[in-house]
């Protein structure tokens, strides 16, 4: 119980370390003035080769994040992917506002279900184009977070199939959670 414990705290602690604050904040700025600090809200602000970079460093925390638990306590894989995502949405180190969470899922996915991973983001992938030329201009929420709440369910069968399911479920819910306050403010528009 103890290792489980610390494998979650660590995972956390990995995901307060938001790519996009420490960007911004690095240019003497904070991106959460004016947008989320994900790839996106920096492609918007700062560019695509920050977008990219801060894309990165988070996926790369998910991954990180989910081995060095499973080091710590084999199976931990769950308990790391909802640590690392809630961390990313609620990171300690900046006063509990961050990101959307879907970076470190991705690179939480990564690792423990990469087949699951892939698909379910190229099945996000293909519904945003759709969405943009069909209905964002209507319903004028963003077309990221619209394509992951569709794409997140049917993920779920996905990781029934490919492996994941636990980790999958896990870090879809810490996202909602972050999805359900984003909208609650007002910040999933467009």
């Amino acid at each position: 119980m103890l290792l489980l414990a610390a494998a979650f705290i660590l995972s956390y602690l990995l995901g307060s370390l938001v790519a996009g604050v420490v960007y911004s904040r690095l240019r003497g700025d904070d991106i959460r003035t004016r947008d989320l600090p994900g790839g996106s809200g920096t492609y918007r602000q700062y560019g695509r080769g920050a977008a990219v970079l801060v894309s990165l460093v988070d996926i790369l925390k998910g991954a990180l994040a989910v081995m060095l638990a499973e080091q710590i306590a084999p199976g931990s894989g769950w308990l790391a992917t909802s640590g690392v995502v809630l961390g990313h949405c609620y990171p300690v180190w900046f006063g509990l506002r961050g990101g959307g969470g879907i970076a470190p899922f991705l690179g939480a996915l990564l690792v423990v279900a990469p087949w699951t991973m892939l698909a379910t983001l190229a099945l996000a992938l293909a519904v945003i184009p759709v969405y943009r030329a069909t209905a964002q201009a209507r319903l004028r929420l963003n077309a990221i977070p619209f394509a992951a709440a569709l794409a997140l369910p049917l993920g779920a069968l996905i990781a029934t199939r490919l492996g994941g399911l636990g980790e999958f479920l896990a870090g879809s819910a810490a996202m909602a959670l972050r999805a359900g306050h984003l909208l609650a403010e007002g910040r999933g528009k467009a």
